[in-house]
């Protein structure tokens, strides 16, 4: 196909991709702004915070309930961080033991990609199958803990197999044949070269267990997070309290997006500082 006959398809279906994608944010971030007589749907009577207030405890009490997102958004972000720290430990220890050729590693890591491929829905029944043949409480920070660092450990592992498939080993070498241990060579020397990577897979293992759903659904227990709260709200009626809340956890992972590019703007700098010492040496 000509390049004049590619270049307008190209554009129309990159404008629908977009539109696609960013529709729906966009439809909702609007429908927040509904005043207080407003539905979920257009168009907007009145144009007002009253929704953000609502959600935020700063209106009076009516007939519309407030979210439940007090409990279950602590739950939520306890996991997400629990399951961060835990992933990318495993992650970083997995992938520096695929650096050594052994045996059955094929096997093994196939079998580690397996958690980010089956089904959350069927794992998370099977979990709750499981606990109940062996008497065991489901919680939000047992079962579900466990099942989220099943299914976030692979992303983490990717990247830092990613990161260290590039590794400069020579860096390293150097480091022990001048005597440093290998602990400390790790801290001072491998550690800061993959921090961008650590980064990446930290960030990964967060937003995915933030707002995690089917695993989460047959092993929380009484104590339900924040996808499971509002999916509780989502299904009885819908008022645009939902919408407004939605657009703060917008702006919240926006604001982890920010945190993460500075973090790896300043991680950058750092390398390229180190290497120009290094040439001017």
């Amino acid at each position: 196909m000509e390049a004049r006959v590619l270049k307008p398809v190209l554009g129309v279906y990159c404008a629908a991709f977009i539109l696609f994608l960013y529709g729906p944010m966009i439809v909702l971030a609007i429908l927040s702004f509904q005043g207080a007589g407003g539905g979920p749907q257009f168009p907007i009577i009145e144009w007002s915070t009253y929704w953000y207030q609502h959600l935020l405890g700063m209106t009076e009490p009516g007939r519309i309930s407030r979210l439940p997102v007090g409990d279950s958004l602590l739950r939520s972000l306890a996991l997400a961080v629990m399951t961060t720290v835990v992933s990318t430990v495993l992650g970083v220890i997995t992938a520096q033991g695929f650096r050594a050729r052994f045996k059955a590693s094929g096997v093994v890591f196939y079998l580690i990609i397996l958690g980010m491929i089956v089904p959350g829905v069927l794992v998370g029944l099977g979990m709750a199958l499981l606990t109940n043949m062996l008497g065991i409480d489901r919680s939000w920070w047992g079962t579900a803990f466990v099942l989220h660092v099943v299914y976030t450990f692979p992303f983490a592992f990717l990247v830092m197999l990613a990161i260290f498939n590039r590794f400069d080993r020579s860096v390293e070498e150097a480091s022990l044949s001048l005597g440093v241990s290998p602990a400390q060579t790790f801290r001072r020397v491998t550690f800061p070269m993959i921090f961008p990577g650590v980064l990446s897979a930290m960030l990964f293992s967060f937003t995915l267990s933030y707002d995690e759903f089917s695993r989460t659904l047959f092993t929380s227990g009484r104590d339900l997070t924040l996808p499971l709260a509002i999916y509780g709200t989502f299904s009885v009626e819908i008022y645009p309290n939902i919408f407004a809340f939605g657009v703060l956890t917008t702006l919240f992972s926006f604001t982890l997006l920010l945190i993460y590019a500075l973090l790896m703007l300043h991680a950058v700098r750092k390398g390229q500082s180190f290497k120009g010492q290094e040439e001017a040496e």
